[in-house]
């Protein structure tokens, strides 16, 4: 799980680990053992971070027009694939 220094807490870390999850959250500057942190990896939240930010440009999903989960999710493909086309077609 990619977290910011928010959720940098040992209660959220023994849980995460508990259910198999590896926690990737950078110590807080207030932590007095700072835990060790995987920041290769750690780089991937940047790009989820931005990638919901481009989705939240739709008014639409921002809001939550739909009210059912089926009409939210089939918006959600919508505009992934919007956001995704220029890309696959400059590759072609």
């Amino acid at each position: 799980m990619l977290a910011d220094k928010g959720y940098d807490a040992d209660a959220i870390r023994e849980e995460l680990l508990l259910h198999g999850t590896r926690p990737v959250i950078p110590s807080r500057s207030t932590r007095k053992r700072p835990l060790p942190c995987d920041y290769v990896a750690y780089k991937d939240r940047n790009r989820i971070e931005r990638m919901f930010n481009k989705l939240k440009q739709f008014r639409r999903i921002a809001t939550r027009y739909d009210k059912t989960r089926m009409s939210f999710a089939g918006f959600l493909a919508l505009a992934s694939a919007k956001l995704w086309l220029p890309f696959i077609c400059a590759q072609a």
